[in-house]
């Protein structure tokens, strides 16, 4: 069986979905990928995916350059001729699925999140929902990471077909296995994990800092990840000042989640948080924001504290509510959100639903298949 997966970049795809493609090909499954070239394209092909170059913007509404995309989808389905596909993100959930209509190609889409173009009313929004409906229009199925979102697609009628909630991409428990947590909180460490960009709460994050690091000197913060927004210069000034130590972006994160005493993510929306997954799964409390995707993730007062979004002011009171905490009490919180994505979270959960929808994709197009021929 041959199975396409359409992406927007190596990064997410093998961090997050890595376990399902080597299920696939474990299988005996002939797995492709497409997506633009990046550094983690080789790791795909390592462990037996067939790379399909596709050059892809992540962001931005070029209309000619998107209807291009269009093509090319159309152009790689027809020459590989896959059994199903599989869509991840907003613009191979939207192009990749009205490409799989045009060519008859049965299609799994993924609502990873609802992203900036949705959450913001106006004109864009509204393309964008329209762009949507034609692409889950045939969908076999789309899986939801929370629940917000699937009911927001179904309350707009943006959505007809099947639907699936799943716990996000789920952890993979063993790579983020339990860490003890730091011998002292002395000097208490916080970590921000994520793109640098309005979207993810930077700006509140920043005027927090330096609200707590005025009231308490020795607490650090930790900001790890890509700037796609023009915050250099605001970083620059505050690593100068010392209310933040900035690491620009890192492969291996578990390393600084190891040191942390708790993560930080003031995300205005998600689809579901997977580095709050993954924190928690390390066994480290998680602070952040009252939005979908976010507080599906942890539990205010046991595993983690929440605070109101875009608000600086409700930031900065969960950071100090932490700080008061004694040592035993934010060791404990760790610990009960490392169970919590135990029970919840496994990755394996998501590869079951996965599998399950794929071979029921499969059986449906063969029984149609059959039926048409007879008839």
């Amino acid at each position: 069986m041959k199975i396409l997966v359409l992406a927007n970049f190596g990064m997410g795809l093998y961090n997050f979905r890595k376990e399902l493609l080597e299920e696939l090909i474990k299988e005996n499954n002939e797995v492709y990928i497409s997506l633009p070239d990046d550094e983690y394209v080789s790791k795909l092909e390592k462990i037996g995916c067939k790379f399909v170059d596709t050059h892809l913007e992540r962001r931005g509404t070029n209309p000619v350059k998107d209807f291009k995309l269009l093509l090319d989808y159309i152009r790689i389905i027809k020459r590989i001729k896959p059994d199903v596909v599989l869509t991840y993100t907003i613009k191979p959930n939207v192009y990749g699925g009205i490409a799989c209509a045009i060519t008859k190609t049965p299609y799994i889409t993924n609502i990873t999140g609802l992203g900036t173009s949705v959450e913001n009313k106006g004109v864009i929004q509204k393309i964008t929902l329209m762009l949507y409906k034609l692409g889950l229009k045939k969908a076999s199925c789309v899986f939801f990471q929370n629940r917000t979102n699937r009911m927001f697609f179904k309350d707009n009628r943006i959505v007809e077909s099947k639907t699936r909630l799943i716990p996000g991409s789920g952890v993979n428990l063993e790579q983020h296995k339990y860490e003890e947590y730091p011998m002292s909180d002395e000097v208490v460490q916080f970590l921000f994990i994520g793109r640098i960009m309005k979207a993810k709460g930077i700006e509140e994050l920043l005027e927090a800092a330096k609200l707590v690091k005025a009231k308490y000197p020795n607490i650090q913060f930790h900001l790890i990840g890509g700037s796609e927004e023009n915050y250099n210069e605001k970083l620059d000034e505050l690593e100068r000042q010392d209310v933040i130590k900035y690491h620009g972006q890192q492969d291996d994160v578990h390393s600084f989640i190891k040191k942390s005493h708790a993560i930080i993510l003031p995300s205005y929306h998600e689809g579901l948080a997977n580095v709050l997954l993954e924190s928690a799964s390390s066994g480290r409390p998680v602070l952040a924001s009252r939005v979908p995707g976010c507080v599906e993730t942890f539990e205010d007062g046991v595993t983690g504290f929440d605070f109101e979004v875009r608000e600086v002011e409700s930031l900065v009171k969960a950071v100090l509510r932490f700080i008061n905490l004694p040592y035993e009490q934010k060791r404990e919180m760790g610990m009960a959100g490392r169970r919590k994505m135990e029970n919840e979270f496994d990755r394996n959960i998501v590869i079951k639903a996965y599998m399950d929808e794929i071979r029921m994709t499969i059986n449906e197009e063969n029984s149609n298949e059959l039926v048409r021929k007879i008839s």
